[in-house]
């Protein structure tokens, strides 16, 4: 294999389980958004737009579609001879199947996809962000201040700082200190889960961490605070943009809103920095006379007979006569029958939903309500 300067790996493999019924079958990473896409095609495209054509994807939890979806990575410009994307799923040795029990664990296990590129850097990604980034541009940052691993971070509100690993720096960026999840955070730089890696120390810290039966072999519960504590050179990286973990039903539901306001830092239309997908190959839309679509977007193959208004609307989805349907995400290929009220929703994919059913949110205004085939079972049952 050729050496390469950088390679990426890209962590699919997480449960996801703060989606609830979303991923019961399907992988976090393979979560529809933003009315075509899955959350996976923004790290894959942003590879592609920085330049880094040699791709891992670590995939455990529900792989099936994950695996199908990606494919020989054509949809983002990944099938190459030379690199491209390869899927590495746990695998078997002679005792045991190796399955991946953390973040570390699962690159550690990987040691031999590395070790065939030879490459000068690694970049550790997460499939499961949305955000556009220049990985090359961090690259260079790293090479820059010659970092033996440079971390990318964001500032969060100060309210929030308790959800996320915190960097505390000093004035040249230099990492003193990691905090998870702080109760009182002395600054509001949380990481973004995107690592960039020496290899060379990648390699070495990855071998310690395997033979240490202390660690829990994560990135940042293990490895990061190892390599603070052992004074070698950590680096932040300021991004200024937009992200967002959409790790649960409500920010999984933002995201999607953000979309819609015309001021979003996410430019899905920006012609320079693509996001790809793979194509549904669906007829076009159709809004009939008696239906009605505002601020909203709306995929292929799409039925509009109701009235949608600020919604998300994935392709294949039918909406019925007299239907009402505010604030809501309709995943692929879901049906809102005749006269539904729904409002602050994510409606399932494949989910029908019957004629007349009324959902809107509790007493708190953030309810996000997700429609599955289990909500709608238990509607009919009360």
């Amino acid at each position: 294999m050729q050496k390469k300067k950088c390679v990426a790996m890209l962590l699919a493999g997480g449960k996801g389980s703060r989606l609830h019924s979303l991923t019961k079958n399907l992988a976090k990473p393979a979560v529809p958004f933003g009315g075509k896409y899955r959350i996976i095609d923004f790290p894959l495209s942003n590879c592609t737009n920085s330049g880094i054509h040699t791709v891992g994807v670590l995939t455990q939890y529900q792989p099936l579609l994950l695996n199908s979806y990606i494919g020989i990575g054509s949809a983002w410009d990944l099938d190459r001879k030379d690199g491209g994307v390869t899927v590495l799923p746990p695998y078997a040795e002679s005792s045991e199947v190796k399955w991946y029990s953390g973040t570390a664990s699962a690159i550690f296990q990987n040691l031999n996809y590395l070790d065939q590129y030879n490459p000068e850097y690694v970049l550790i990604l997460s499939g499961d962000h949305i955000y556009k980034m220049n990985y090359e541009l961090m690259l260079e940052h790293h090479i820059e201040k010659g970092a033996d691993v440079t971390i990318s971070v964001i500032e969060v509100p100060w309210e929030e700082t308790n959800r996320f690993g915190i960097m505390n720096t000093d004035a040249e960026l230099r990492v003193t200190e990691f905090e998870e999840k702080p109760d009182v955070a002395k600054n509001n730089l949380a990481s973004m889960g995107i690592y960039i890696f020496k290899w060379s120390v990648l390699r070495e810290y990855l071998i310690r961490d395997d033979q240490n039966p202390d660690s829990s072999h994560d990135f940042g519960k293990d490895i990061i605070p190892l390599l603070i504590e052992e004074n070698m050179k950590l680096f932040a990286y300021p991004f200024k943009g937009y992200w967002k973990d959409v790790g649960t039903v409500q920010s999984l539901w933002e995201a999607n809103m953000d979309l819609l306001d015309k001021d979003c830092e996410l430019n899905l239309f920006d012609q320079s920095w693509r996001i790809y997908s793979v194509n549904p190959n669906q007829p076009p839309q159709y809004i009939c006379p008696e239906g009605e679509v505002t601020e909203s977007l709306v995929n292929e193959g799409c039925k509009i007979e109701g009235e949608v208004s600020r919604t998300v609307v994935f392709q294949g989805v039918t909406v019925k006569k007299g239907a009402v349907v505010k604030e809501t995400v309709i995943m692929p290929d879901a049906v809102i029958g005749h006269n539904c009220v729904i409002e602050k929703a994510i409606v399932s994919p494949g989910v029908y939903v019957p004629d007349g059913t009324i959902i809107k949110p509790g007493e708190s205004e953030n309810d996000i309500t997700l429609v599955s085939e289990e909500t709608i079972g238990e509607l009919q049952s009360n």
